[in-house]
């Protein structure tokens, strides 16, 4: 069954955010648009690689309006004391959410139940609350910030223009207004 259009669960959980722990729940991410993305675990391999590409594009996700958080299964203690001690992890300004027992990981369909972990999941939420686009990886395949963002930027356009992007669109390129008239024409 898909997620999109899933209104997101309540929840609240523990985040490591700019040196600090932090209370997180779900009406935290109303009014915005977020980016939660999970990922297995702490102190791992491809994990930090996927952190820094987000915290190095973080502006950008800013620009547009969007606070990304990241979630895995691990607890927020073991976030700081990854952000401590790893140079890419330490470039990390976004909430890093705490899911020690899962709850996050199952609502979003992304729990391997034998390991306690999760898959490597994207996901977009609206300003209401709600998923508007998601990918779902394995645990070893690596994603891209840039991706993300312009999905986002995307959804955005579609959000506020009720226009569609066609595939590779990008901010300022051409869209399409549906209509009778294209049907069969594209």
């Amino acid at each position: 069954m898909s997620l999109i259009g899933k209104k997101i669960s309540e929840f609240k959980t523990m985040a490591y955010h700019n040196g600090e722990f932090k209370e997180i729940n779900n009406e935290s991410l109303k009014g915005k648009w977020a980016a939660i993305v999970f990922y297995p675990a702490d102190f791992t391999f491809v994990c930090p690689t996927e952190l820094e590409d987000l915290a190095e594009n973080y502006d950008k996700f800013k620009a547009e309006g969007c606070e990304i958080y990241s979630v895995s299964t691990d607890t927020h203690f073991v976030h700081k004391a990854w952000h401590d001690s790893s140079e890419r992890i330490n470039k990390v300004q976004y909430p890093m959410l705490a899911d020690p027992t899962g709850k996050l990981a199952r609502d979003f369909d992304v729990m391997i139940e034998e390991e306690g972990l999760a898959l490597r999941g994207s996901f977009i939420i609206n300003p209401e609350g709600v998923i508007v686009a998601y990918e779902v990886h394995d645990t070893g395949i690596g994603r891209k910030a840039e991706e993300l963002l312009r999905k986002l930027q995307a959804a955005k356009f579609v959000a506020e223009h009720g226009e569609v992007c066609p595939a590779k669109w990008e901010p300022g390129d051409e869209t399409i207004a549906p209509s009778i008239d294209l049907v069969g024409k594209l």
